[in-house]
């Protein structure tokens, strides 16, 4: 959520933001609506002093045997306007803060401004990829021909955009989990933790799902949301709480399920392990002091593509455009790999700096030893997701004969097992 002071002082700034990130102008009415509830707070503190003034006045008209009529009159009336100013200046502050939560956060400026991915800017490219000497098949051909895939299977479960793993893509998916979840730990200084799958609207409005995106994700009867990213549980560890300065950074890593309605995805990716409503995930996430926002994005990304190059793939860093990017997010790297059935790079990874968009939603703090307080930084980060890895392994190591390399890094993590066999 925006500060709304800066948006007092600086209307054409936010509008101007909103803009690039192809949202229509609003500051005329987020003021419109702040100056309404502040009038209304306004009247209501000097009814509020009047009224204590006037309780004195009676109490000592009591003492000297005055009448006291005229003023029990004029607090009589003074209560009754109280009350609806106090429904007033509610009915304001809920119509703004509900116009503030659906405001995305503002880009910072070396975001290249555009409508969508076209704008996206390339910042390198890292790996070769492979060549091969037949024709390469996709991930969903390569796991079904090893018996190791099912979609029919998962769709007489659950419906479409679900999967199966089975034998060794099984044992693939715990491998990577633990491959990445012991790099982030033990290399750099992630704490593992394990979250709830289900957490209550309070979190999915912290960390910006809610209100805009609830069609994105799937809801229980009991009004809790299974999560769409272990971002959101991870993130709300620091909700309403004061962090001291000293403790800071707070870096945290955790494997979940993540679950997505994928609404608005019609048609496409519909065959494979690409878009599903169900995929795992290695999520990384900071809390760190406004200072270090913008290093700990770049520390989050290398951490990220760290686990791209132990796995031999080749891949490309994208900053995202205004267009492009997620409604929390000030600054976004997309991490891309090679995909070689379809020629091109895919999404494998993005790491966020949400600045103090979701702590102020959340209520989180830091305070330095001097005392002062202000709002924490939040980051986010894939690292990896699980499905879109095994996607890469299978395509990117596949052989002609159907059967698949394991990369060297996750041998030890497969039981020494080099290569998945049709026949085990």
């Amino acid at each position: 959520m925006l500060d709304i002071k800066w948006i007092r002082e600086f209307p054409e700034a936010l509008d101007e933001a909103l803009k690039s990130r192809n949202i229509a102008p609003v500051s005329d009415k987020i003021i419109e609506v702040d100056t309404q509830r502040r009038d209304a707070v306004s009247k209501l503190q000097q009814l509020q002093s009047r009224r204590n003034e006037l309780a004195a006045l009676i109490g000592r008209a009591k003492q000297n045997g005055e009448n006291t009529s005229i003023y029990e009159n004029e607090a009589s009336q003074i209560k009754q306007d109280i009350v609806d100013l106090e429904q007033n200046a509610e009915k304001f502050s809920e119509r703004l803060n509900d116009i503030l939560a659906r405001i995305p956060n503002i880009p910072l400026a070396d975001v290249p401004v555009g409508k969508d991915e076209t704008a996206n800017k390339c910042l390198r490219v890292v790996g070769e990829p492979p060549k091969f000497d037949f024709s390469p098949k996709a991930h969903y051909e390569i796991g079904e021909a090893l018996g190791m895939m099912d979609f029919q299977n998962a769709a007489k479960l659950s419906g479409s955009r679900f999967v199966v793993l089975r034998g060794m893509l099984a044992k693939m998916e715990r491998a990577l989990k633990a491959f990445m979840l012991d790099n982030h730990t033990k290399n750099f200084g992630y704490e593992e933790i394990v979250p709830p799958l289900l957490v209550n609207e309070e979190c999915m409005f912290g960390t910006g799902q809610l209100p805009k995106f609830a069609e994105g994700s799937f809801t229980t009867t009991d009004e809790r949301w299974l999560i769409p990213t272990a971002e959101v549980p991870l993130t709300n560890l620091v909700r309403d709480t004061i962090i001291s300065a000293d403790k800071l950074p707070i870096r945290m890593t955790a494997y979940s399920a993540c679950f997505r309605s994928e609404a608005g995805a019609a048609g496409r990716d519909t065959r494979g392990m690409i878009r599903n409503h169900q995929f795992s995930k290695v999520e990384l996430v900071s809390v760190v002091h406004p200072n270090d926002g913008e290093s700990e994005l770049e520390r989050m990304t290398s951490v990220a593509e760290g686990i791209l190059k132990s796995l031999g793939l080749a891949y490309r860093v994208m900053l995202l455009s205004t267009g492009d990017m997620g409604f929390s997010s000030r600054k976004t790297y997309d991490l891309e790999v090679w995909i070689p059935s379809e020629n091109t790079y895919r999404e494998i990874s993005s790491c966020s700096l949400c600045g103090d968009f979701q702590a102020r939603r959340m209520g989180a703090r830091y305070k330095d030893k001097d005392g002062k307080k202000g709002f924490v930084y939040t980051l986010n980060g894939s690292g990896l997701a699980i499905g879109r890895t095994i996607v890469a392994i299978l395509e990117n190591y596949q052989l002609p004969n159907g059967n698949v390399v394991i990369p060297e890094a996750l041998v030890p993590y497969m039981g020494g097992i080099k290569e998945i066999r049709k026949d085990g």
